[in-house]
C-alpha cells in the first residue's frame, strides 16, 4: 500500500513549475511556446487577481524543490504512476491528459492553464468555502464554474477564471467582475458549460451549468482530474516510478519515428 504524503508546499514563496512532456500523443502546440503563453496568462491576468505568482519552466521531468506540470497520454499511465496530485518531493502537479483531452473535442492549451489557475489558487485540493445552501460546502475550484470558455494569450486560447469576489455570496449581481472574461454576473453562478463541486456528509458531487454539461461530464474520462483527486487519498509517484515513464516514453517514441 502507497504511503500518504502530506503538501509540503509553501505559499509565501513564488513556485517554479517544472512543465514536462511524457505523452508519446503530440500535443498540437510547441511546449516551449506553450510555456511562454502560461507565464504572460499568470503575470498579466491570473497573478493580478489572485495574487499567485509564479515562475514556469520547460523542462524534462520533475525539477527539484519546484511545483509540476506533467503531460500524459491518459489516466492509465497516471494511475501506473500513482500519479495524484503531489511529485515525488510533495509539491503540488498538475496533469493533463493529452490524449483524453483531444479525444474530447478540447485544446491543450485550454486544459493546461486550467489546471494551472487551479492548482496556483488551491495547490492542495482541499480548499472550500460556504455559500448559497448553509449546507453545502463549495469547492474553491476556479476554471470548472466558467469551464469551455477561452480567452487568446500571446494567440494561443486560455481558460477562463472566475475572481475572489465569485465565492463571497454576499455581492450583489452586477456589483463586480466574478470571472475574467466578463460572463458570469452573480457570485456561485454555473455557466452552461460549467460544474461545481459540492460537499456535504462527507462525500462530494457535483451541479452542472446544463443538462447537456451533466451528459458530457458522464462521458468524458476524469479519472486523474482534480475532481476525482477531492475524494481520493493522496499518494506518491517515485523518482524510480517517472524514471522507467519517461524510458518507457522514449522507446515508443522512437518506434514511431522509424515507423
Amino acid at each position: 500500500m502507497a504511503k500518504t504524503v502530506f503538501a509540503s508546499f509553501n505559499q509565501g514563496t513564488i513556485p517554479t513549475i517544472a512543465c514536462f512532456d511524457l505523452a508519446v500523443t503530440p500535443l498540437g502546440v510547441d511546449l516551449e511556446v506553450l510555456v511562454e503563453a502560461m507565464q504572460a496568462y499568470v503575470e498579466q491576468f491570473v497573478a493580478p487577481v489572485w495574487g499567485t505568482p509564479a515562475k514556469l519552466v520547460k523542462s524534462t521531468g520533475p525539477l527539484a524543490s519546484a511545483w509540476g506540470m506533467v503531460f500524459l497520454d491518459n489516466a492509465d499511465v497516471a494511475g501506473a504512476l500513482a500519479y495524484h496530485d503531489l511529485n515525488p518531493d510533495g509539491l503540488p502537479l498538475a496533469k493533463v491528459f493529452v490524449e483524453t483531452t483531444l479525444k474530447n473535442g478540447d485544446q491543450i492549451s485550454v486544459s493546461a492553464s486550467h489546471e494551472l489557475v487551479e492548482m496556483l489558487v488551491d495547490p492542495a485540493i482541499n480548499m472550500y468555502t460556504s455559500g448559497p445552501d448553509p449546507k453545502l460546502m463549495y469547492a474553491y475550484e476556479s476554471a470548472d464554474p466558467v469551464e469551455e470558455l477561452s480567452f487568446p494569450v500571446n494567440d494561443i486560447p486560455m481558460s477562463d477564471f472566475v475572481y475572489p469576489a465569485y465565492f463571497e455570496s454576499f455581492r450583489k449581481p452586477g456589483s463586480v467582475q466574478f470571472d475574467q472574461m466578463n460572463q458570469v454576473t452573480k457570485p456561485f453562478q454555473i455557466l452552461k458549460g460549467g460544474y461545481q463541486i459540492l460537499f456535504k456528509n462527507g462525500k462530494t458531487s457535483e451541479v452542472y451549468g446544463s443538462t447537456a454539461k451533466r451528459r458530457r461530464f458522464a462521458k468524458e474520462d476524469r479519472r486523474g482530474h482534480r475532481s476525482e483527486v477531492r475524494s481520493q487519498r493522496l499518494k506518491r509517484a517515485t523518482p524510480k516510478m517517472i524514471e522507467r515513464l519517461a524510458a518507457r516514453i522514449q522507446r515508443e517514441r522512437k518506434l514511431r519515428a522509424g515507423a
